[in-house]
């Protein structure tokens, strides 16, 4: 297992780029699945390698169900990323979590219905645990980054993924609320999901705009909740340098890097060898051993 961290960065909406990046340059990588959303920012940041994807593209051009998730994670894993840290912005289904809060995830609800959200298929069948779908070390060491950065954060929050474009109805607000969700968002799936097929930690900090329309009387303005993410930005900015330079010297494996151990059902005589070379990355530690 890589005992050097490489730190891969998906910056959502309001984060379009990370400060004190040394060395860098914008590689583009190809995958299987097709194009990731941008090319990768690569560099390193206090020695340590970082590897930055802006996940709607440079200018913000893809909309959240037109993102090839399986392109953006298998190129991550293709550019040598050991770990991911997400970031989002998202809505509020809580009083308590107020706009301008950073919300470290702990659970998701995946209510999207039209994207691709898995590595694997007919020929290579897997089934990963989800049961804990976060890096429980590196979604610690985002929370204490942004309280770090001054930041106010909640932790241990659920995260409502709904397919958009549109944002939600009232009573879909409020039903996502009896649900027990505590955020909701339109990115982290399936790219949660993903990130674990491709046996990388993952961390997801959702950056809260507003509070989505489940309120009396109020509904989602596009104008405020682009002043909060360009607010949010800085803040996220400095959450990301907090978590690189708290980094331990020496990264010590995690069971995620080894999810797939006991997720393949297939019988090695059924394997389908066109499905296998397009798991060359994701799965590529597995593979060598079959």
């Amino acid at each position: 297992m890589a005992s050097e961290w490489c730190i891969g960065i998906i910056g959502g909406s309001g984060l379009y780029a990370i400060d004190g990046l040394e060395d860098e340059q914008w590689i583009a990588i190809e995958t299987p699945w097709g194009e990731p959303s941008d090319d990768i920012l690569c560099g390193t940041i206090g020695g340590v390698k970082v590897r930055f994807l802006p996940r709607h593209g440079r200018g913000h051009p893809i909309s959240p169900t037109e993102l090839n998730s399986r392109a953006n994670i298998d190129a991550l894993k293709r550019a040598g990323c050991t770990d991911i840290l997400a970031i989002s912005a998202v809505g509020s289904l809580r009083e308590e979590i107020d706009p301008g809060r950073f919300a470290v995830v702990e659970q998701f609800i995946d209510n999207t219905r039209k994207r691709e959200n898995t590595f694997f298929g007919s020929g290579f069948v897997t089934h990963v645990s989800m049961a804990d779908p976060v890096c429980p070390r590196l979604s610690d060491m985002a929370a204490k980054a942004v309280s770090k950065a001054e930041g106010k954060v909640a932790t241990g929050a659920t995260y409502l993924a709904m397919e958009g474009p549109q944002f939600s109805t009232r009573a879909e607000s409020r039903m996502y609320r009896a649900w027990g969700a505590d955020v909701i968002g339109m990115t982290a799936m399936p790219e949660a999901k993903l990130a674990r097929e491709a046996e990388l930690p993952y961390a997801l900090v959702g950056m809260v705009t507003d509070y989505d329309c489940w309120r009396d009387g109020e509904a989602v303005d596009v104008a405020e909740v682009i002043a909060q993410m360009e607010a949010n930005g800085e803040l996220a900015r400095a959450m990301v340098a907090n978590v690189i330079d708290a980094l331990p010297k020496k990264r010590k494996p995690s069971p995620i890097d080894t999810a797939l151990d006991d997720a393949v059902i297939t019988a090695p005589d059924e394997h389908d060898p066109d499905m296998m070379a397009k798991l060359d990355a994701v799965a590529g530690r597995l593979l060598r051993d079959l």
